[in-house]
């Protein structure tokens, strides 16, 4: 397998991540409505938590990819 279609497939593994998080985050949202709707009272530390760990694990993914990114920028260098 050349480098090329193994990046390729590491970049899909990382736009996935990217769709299940903001389809998750709409989903979260739904659900917090609806239990806003039934008991009149929001779950401020619980929404406050799943955002935070949402934003948390794109901030790491995209870490990630500059460090690997950065690498390569490295590598074609030398």
């Amino acid at each position: 397998m050349s480098r090329r279609s193994i990046r390729k497939k590491k970049n899909r593994f990382s736009k996935f991540i990217v769709a299940l998080i903001i389809l998750l985050n709409i989903l979260f949202t739904g659900a917090v409505l609806y239990v806003f709707l039934k008991t009149g009272s929001e779950p401020m530390t619980l929404v406050g938590c799943w955002f935070a760990f949402t934003t948390g694990e794109l901030w790491m993914l995209s870490s990630i990819k500059k460090s690997k990114v950065k690498k390569e920028g490295e590598d074609y260098e030398n």
